[in-house]
């Protein structure tokens, strides 16, 4: 985890999960693939991390692949959205599966607390580097709870 202003808006905790199925070709962040590694941090750990640096506007669930480990990350994201900051999350799913409960019921869960979400998986052979805050042209931005009322994708 580290400071970050590449990540969503502002400086932003950048917090990445340890732990992806989806082997995206050309994945920025392959290490982060096994579900083995890491370093084991806890939600308090993580909170008192935010709670430390004022300048934050919030945190970036990155990975790896945030929603895998969604259960870990609901209390999370849902006190660090009570301290007044935003969490957006990165995701190889798309929304609409989120909201379906794929992977899990957990990850419903965490949609629930995200301000913004970047989905669908890296695509190499997409890539723009004229892309804010994404890597590939088929990825959104989506305003998560605008999506969640309209029951349809809302970007940014």
């Amino acid at each position: 985890m580290d400071d970050s202003i590449v990540d969503g808006p502002g400086v932003r905790l950048a917090i990445f999960t340890q732990g992806c199925s989806r082997d995206c070709p050309g994945c920025h962040n392959p290490q982060a693939q096994p579900y083995s590694g890491g370093v084991p941090t806890s939600t308090q750990e993580l909170l008192e991390k935010v709670r430390a640096n004022p300048l934050l506007a919030g945190v970036t669930l990155t990975g790896g692949e945030p929603f895998d480990q969604a259960a870990a990350l609901v209390d999370l994201a849902r006190q660090v959205r009570a301290m007044g900051l935003s969490v957006w999350a990165y995701s190889g799913y798309s929304f609409e599966a989120l909201a379906g409960g794929l992977p899990s019921a957990a990850a419903r869960a965490l949609l629930h607390n995200i301000d913004v979400l970047v989905d669908g998986p890296y695509v190499e052979a997409l890539r723009d580097l004229d892309l804010q805050w994404r890597g590939s042209a088929n990825q959104r931005l989506i305003d998560v709870p605008a999506s969640l009322t309209a029951r349809k994708v809302v970007g940014l």
